[in-house]
């Protein structure tokens, strides 16, 4: 068993421990099952059809107390193919997130993820991930750390550390461009840690006050890769309205990636391991990839004009150029929210995927549709104050290279009676950096970019039955050599029925990809199944 399953089993082992005292609270489920599917993969365009069996086991468990708000959902399954057409195959996907108060002011927040994603921006895009399918990583990341709040008079304290794992698998076959492959990341070790102190307005002084600083590392094992940065930065906040104010800030930031040469071939093509990865060159200098020294600047304004509705917007010089960054909630109701969030950083796939993951909320949507994207695409909460969460961003490709990482994602979550829908859009580029020196790494200066929308609609037909429905979009583009832009799309439907402790389940689903200058790929999918909830 890998070490995020572990962490996995961990969480629900510390959900499940931390409401010892709250068995009977009914706002406690533990859930553990054992799951027997029929799976069909039909090629509707070449005629090809392929089945196979699945035997799965999985928890799914929620806690929601005063101290601990918490969720897990994990699944391990075993595809036991059928003849010579698709082989067997170990399947990981899960998601946990827990935010624990351990003692007044100190918190803990943690999380994990098991997924299945897209490899290579260049290589094929599929939606529903059934039979063998190409350009696919398994991919495993854990976080957690801890939170102090609190005050010292009139100022406001506050602490953070963070660390975390990410680990990816080596994609399936039919990636990347002959000649012109890229390298596959391998693992990532981060850590990150910050301080800071408030004054409100009117506290002290008429306009409010914020100092803070922060360090982030993470070591890459690929090519011998580090990220290290330093910040510190201070603002203000002005009232100029009842419901308005006007917020500026300026600090320092230092970035150094580096990384060291893949080792070459006499031909100078990169010499690969027996996983396909690059092998460090141990002679190599280490090389800059990406370097940042200076000062960085922002204004905005500030709009909260009640306690469900509030708007940031700043625009300001980072990175060499303009930069815009905002985020915008609005809570309807209890049950329905929307979030709106426009970045800009500098990071790598590790950073953005587990800050990623931090981002969602510890309530969220579990669908029973396996053929649905499982917390790989966006993920919706439960409650209008935290609707949810998209990690398209991260999965658009899994770069072993640092980048500029640009974009907005909106995320709109909604429970009516017995329904529950689930809205999202974004748009990310990527502008990717590596040392620009002649080793056969193709990516310096080079930007990807995707689009992407999903819905979500799930309903209780009564107490033991419902369904559940998904529709997606994507759209890929890249500068890389050998890339062509990329559309896939796909809707599934799930139907579920309980008889006591046996619940069984249907599943349909519909997808098609296209990729410029070739073929479309139309596909269609089904699932019976039956599943023993202990």
């Amino acid at each position: 068993m890998n070490r995020t399953t572990l962490a996995l089993g961990t969480a629900a082992a510390l959900l499940a421990g931390g409401t010892a005292d709250a068995q009977s609270d009914r706002r406690t489920t533990i859930s553990p099952y054992i799951e027997l599917s029929q799976v069909l993969d039909a090629d509707l365009k070449g005629g090809d059809v392929v089945t196979y069996s699945e035997v799965a086991v999985g928890i799914d468990a929620a806690t929601n107390t005063p101290r601990v708000q918490a969720q897990i959902s994990y699944r391990y399954e075993r595809r036991i193919g059928e003849g010579h057409d698709i082989g067997d195959a170990d399947v990981n996907t899960g998601l946990a997130r827990i935010d624990a108060k351990v003692a007044p002011g100190l918190s803990l927040d943690a999380g994990g993820l098991a997924t299945r994603s897209r490899n290579d921006i260049r290589g094929a895009a599929p939606g529903i991930l059934t039979g063998n399918v190409d350009n696919i990583s398994q991919v495993y990341t854990v976080y957690g750390g801890p939170s102090y709040r609190g005050h010292a008079g009139a100022v406001a304290l506050s602490a953070d550390y963070g660390i975390g794992y990410t680990k990816v698998t080596t994609p399936t076959t039919g990636t990347g461009t002959p000649g012109q492959r890229l390298d596959y990341y391998d693992h990532s070790l981060g850590q990150t840690a910050s301080v800071g102190a408030s004054v409100a307005p009117g506290a002290m002084l008429p306009v409010g006050v914020s100092v803070g600083a922060g360090y982030q590392r993470e070591d890459g094992a690929q090519l011998d890769q580090r990220f290290e940065g330093y910040h510190a930065r201070g603002d203000v906040l002005a009232p100029v309205a009842a419901t308005v104010a006007l917020t500026a800030g300026v600090g320092y930031e230092k970035i150094d990636v580096s990384q060291k040469d893949a080792l070459l071939t006499a031909a100078g093509v990169p010499v690969q391991d027996g996983d396909g990865r690059f092998v460090t060159d141990p002679t190599s200098p280490r090389r800059v990839a990406y370097r940042t020294d200076g000062v960085y600047y922002d204004a905005g304004v500030v709009w909260h004009p009640n306690h469900r509705t509030s708007v940031e917007a700043h625009v300001g010089r980072r990175y060499g150029s303009t930069s815009y960054t905002g985020t915008a909630t609005y809570q309807a109701s209890k049950s329905v929210g929307l979030a709106v969030n426009v970045y800009d950083t500098v990071e790598t796939f590790g950073q953005q995927l587990r800050q990623g993951v931090a981002n969602l909320p510890t309530s969220f949507v579990d669908s029973r549709d396996q053929f649905g994207q499982q917390f790989n695409g966006c993920v919706f909460g439960t409650s209008g104050a935290a609707p949810g969460g998209c990690l398209n961003s991260a999965f658009q490709s899994i770069s072993t290279a640092s980048f500029r990482a640009r974009g907005v994602d909106a995320v709109l979550s909604a429970k009516r009676g017995l329904s529950t829908y689930g809205f999202a859009a974004g748009y990310t580029n990527r502008e990717l950096y590596a040392p620009n020196v002649p080793s056969g790494i193709v990516v310096y200066g080079e930007e990807d970019q995707s689009y992407y929308g999903q819905l979500f609609y799930g309903r209780a037909l009564s107490r033991v039955s419902g369904i559940n429905a998904n529709a997606f979009l994507n759209y890929y583009t890249s500068d890389l050599p050998g890339s062509a832009g990329t559309i896939s799309y796909g809707a599934t439907a799930a139907y579920y029925h309980y008889f006591g402790r046996l619940g069984t389940t249907a599943s349909l689903g519909v997808y098609n990809a296209k990729t410029e200058g070739q073929p479309s790929d139309p596909s269609l999918q089904a699932l019976l199944g039956a599943r023993y909830q202990f």
